[in-house]
């Protein structure tokens, strides 16, 4: 029984499904689905190109009722009311689709040709998976990744006209959870999206949610605001979908919800779209930092090898000169050299997706963990007008390969002659051998130097466009930084990074690192089981 009346969406939609009668009677709606590599898109209708349309983002943690609220804007969008007593679901239950439920897929939801029913133009949706469920870290960085596909790929988006932060009315206090939930979402973009971002409250009973408001000042959100400088919000209920057993319950829930949805469509009609260009640009400058650290701790690391190297080789030439040892004798150090280490890779239509993208000429790793989104080098997020931003000279992208293997740092001990590390030494460098190694050892305090200069102009770029610098899929290691340039030609950089480092919030910080710090024990005890 639908109701008293038929809804006029009844003509529109006669292959449904049923899912329960009653009293509203609820019905799955049947879309036209596409998937273009990671990307899932749904839709229901036909878009007429002379007709409006805006995009929404919703974003939350697990739980928070976002499949609910796509579901009320889509009956919003199809003109049902409450008399209709039917209610359309768009969004599948996670118990009905609870294959796809485990994915790390964003859906873009697409409702055409119910425009001049309630709203002057169509609606895209795009939903995102939760943050912070329970299968972890790494399932919210490949969230990240999916959105950067989905901005940049010819069948993605463009633009954007709001950024739905979907919060429960219940949340009360500044919890850790929500902290990194906020970070997470802030990072991924850029200073200008600021004005469209919203929050859309949930399982509201219509007061005004004070706690949660103060929650979200207190996280330094950035956000639209009010003439009162506060966060704008709307309020949403999320039974319209239950069964009515108390009318007057179930009629308060969707006055909730209709003064919520009316609230949210005009603030998409009366605010600009943003264009994703400094959105990509942010995420482009993430992916350089983090594998610009990533590169710059194994050089360094590689850099300390070969320091410990020659203080070796000193100490035993100082015994050597002060016992006068025949240059014939023989000494034992840790030799640093570059080795290849096999890694997991994936192959998606015979072209590896997943790998480590290297550099030949420099023996570096360039973009390594992380390198999923290009199938080759010259695709890869870190080159840039045809050169890589990452490694030591700065390669051409031909000069790179991407594969199932990776550089890493070793250390072999050996036994040589000093007369043959000395004739090997003249041959290099005309001068003497107790300079020569004082030169290197200058040599690789320099190179650190610039690594480090390198890793700080990343940082600074991305503090120039991002809403927010810091986040768990590029943590910024600024302890490790100034652990580096721990000295006193190096105080300006220093004090930079110290700068850079209270402008983070710590209780967030602390999260992050706890967690990167988790997350990259667990890739090592990974490696280190397959090998």
């Amino acid at each position: 029984m639908e109701g008293s009346k038929p809804c006029s969406t009844a003509k529109i939609f006669p292959s449904r499904d049923l899912i329960r009668s009653g009293c509203p009677a609820v019905y799955q709606l049947k879309t036209k689905k596409k998937v273009f590599g990671t990307l899932t898109r749904l839709t229901v209708g036909t878009r007429k190109r002379n007709k409006p349309n805006k995009t929404i983002l919703l974003v939350g943690e697990t739980g928070a009722g976002k499949s609910t609220l796509i579901n009320a804007l889509v009956n919003y969008a199809m003109g049902v009311t409450f008399e209709d007593k039917i209610w359309y679901q768009i969004v599948e239950d996670e118990n009905r689709g609870q294959i796809e439920s485990q994915t790390s897929d964003v859906i873009v939801y697409q409702i055409f040709g119910f425009e001049g029913k309630t709203l002057p133009f169509s609606l895209t949706i795009i939903d995102t998976p939760g943050y912070g469920d329970t299968r972890g870290i790494e399932r919210d960085i490949i969230v990240s990744e999916r959105l950067f596909e989905l901005f940049r790929s010819e069948h993605g988006i463009q633009e954007l006209h709001a950024v739905g932060l979907v919060v429960k009315s219940s949340e009360n206090r500044l919890s850790d959870r929500l902290k990194y939930i906020f970070d997470s979402v802030m990072s991924l973009f850029g200073k200008d999206i600021e004005k469209n971002i919203v929050a859309l409250v949930t399982h509201s009973n219509g007061r005004k949610p004070n706690d949660l408001l103060g929650a979200l000042n207190a996280a330094k959100i950035k956000c639209a605001k009010d003439e009162k400088e506060k966060p704008v919000y709307f309020l949403f209920n999320n039974c319209q979908h239950e069964e009515r057993i108390e009318e007057e319950h179930h009629k308060n829930a969707d006055t909730i919800t209709m003064r919520g949805l009316n609230g949210f469509t005009a603030f998409l009609e009366k605010t600009a779209p943003r264009k994703l260009d400094m959105t990509l640009d942010v995420l482009n400058e993430r992916i350089r930092l983090s594998a610009c650290i990533q590169n710059l701790e194994e050089r360094i690391c590689l850099s300390e090898l070969k320091e410990a190297e020659i203080e070796q080789i000193k100490e035993a030439l100082k015994i050597h000169e002060k016992n006068k040892i025949n240059d014939k004798v023989t000494v034992e150090f840790d030799e640093a050299y570059k080795g290849k280490e096999a890694i997991e890779g994936d192959i998606w239509l015979m072209t590896l997706v997943k790998g480590a993208v290297c550099c030949t000429i420099c023996e570096e790793n360039c973009h390594y963990p992380g390198c999923s989104t290009s199938r080759k080098p010259e695709d890869c997020e870190v080159m840039k007008d045809g050169r890589c931003t990452v490694c030591t000279l700065k390669c051409p992208a031909s000069a790179h390969v991407k594969g199932k293997w990776r550089y890493v740092n070793k250390t072999k001990r050996v036994q040589k002659s000093l007369d043959e590390i000395k004739r090997k030494s003249k041959r290099e460098n005309s001068l003497d051998f107790l300079v020569n190694l004082e030169k290197d050892l200058k040599k690789l305090k320099a190179e650190k130097s610039q690594l480090l200069e390198e890793a700080l102009q990343h940082i600074d770029n991305l503090g120039q466009i991002a809403l927010k610098v810091n986040s768990v899929s590029t943590f910024v290691p600024y302890d490790f930084l100034i652990e580096k340039l721990n000295d006193r030609e190096e105080a300006n950089k220093i004090q930079k990074l110290e700068e850079m480092k209270s402008k983070e919030d710590e209780g967030t910080r602390t999260i992050i690192q706890s967690m990167w710090g988790k997350m990259k024990a667990t890739t090592k005890k990974i490696q280190k089981a397959l090998k």
